[in-house]
């Protein structure tokens, strides 16, 4: 049996999940550091979403990262308000899976943070990341400043200057600005810091990212 077309292409706001007005509970702390896990960034700090497959490895991958300050994982760029995880594993929320990442850029630079993320997964893959297929895989950078979003941009191309060298395939993240970010059900929040041995789907191209080596691509 085929996957249901919202599993390959992103659904019509028009024909989403209604959702709910109110969010759906999610767990009251980082299970790490014990801040508020939904709290305000600092203002000496940047605020970053990134799509790269099954939440729970991008996750562990930004919180071991050196910088990052705060990071929990949730639903957004898709239509309906405050969504479960079985309604965005459906496909018609338009939703994905997304890891906030809150980050000092004293200690690690915007383009390192997006070094990470181009490494960490594989952003050629359209709506899936390995053997997890559906729109809710898609890569995906949602950023929070206009600056933020032409570097982003600018990785991108550069990011794909070297993958196209080692023979693979154009990059299909999508890059806008964030919108509505709804925080995932307690049980997703880290965690593989929760369950050590649990599933982590994520995997890079092993084609390294120029940003932050401070070369051309």
């Amino acid at each position: 049996m085929s996957d249901p077309v919202w599993k390959s292409e992103i659904i019509p706001a028009d024909q989403a999940l209604p959702g709910r007005q109110m969010a759906i509970p999610t767990a009251p702390s980082h299970f790490i550091t014990g801040r508020d896990i939904r709290t305000e960034v600092p203002d000496v700090m940047m605020e970053i979403f990134v799509g790269m497959g099954c939440f729970w490895g991008a996750e562990r991958l930004f919180w071991e990262t050196t910088g990052i300050w705060h990071t929990a994982v949730g639903y957004g760029g898709g239509s309906t308000p405050n969504p479960t995880y079985e309604e965005t594993c459906t496909g018609a929320t338009g939703h994905a899976e997304l890891v906030r990442v809150v980050f000092d850029p004293v200690e690690i630079l915007p383009e390192d943070v997006l070094k990470v993320f181009w490494e960490g997964h594989d952003p050629t893959q359209g709506m899936r990341q390995g053997n997890d297929r559906g729109t809710q895989y898609r890569s995906a950078l949602y950023t929070t400043s206009e600056a933020q979003l032409e570097l982003a941009r600018q990785s991108a191309e550069r990011y794909q200057a070297e993958l196209s060298r080692a023979g693979l395939g154009h990059i299909t993240t999508e890059i806008a600005a964030a919108g509505p970010f709804y925080y995932a059900e307690d049980y997703h929040q880290q965690y593989l810091a929760k369950n050590p041995s649990g599933y982590c789907g994520i995997g890079g191209t092993g084609v390294i990212c120029p940003i932050g080596l401070g070369v051309d691509a």
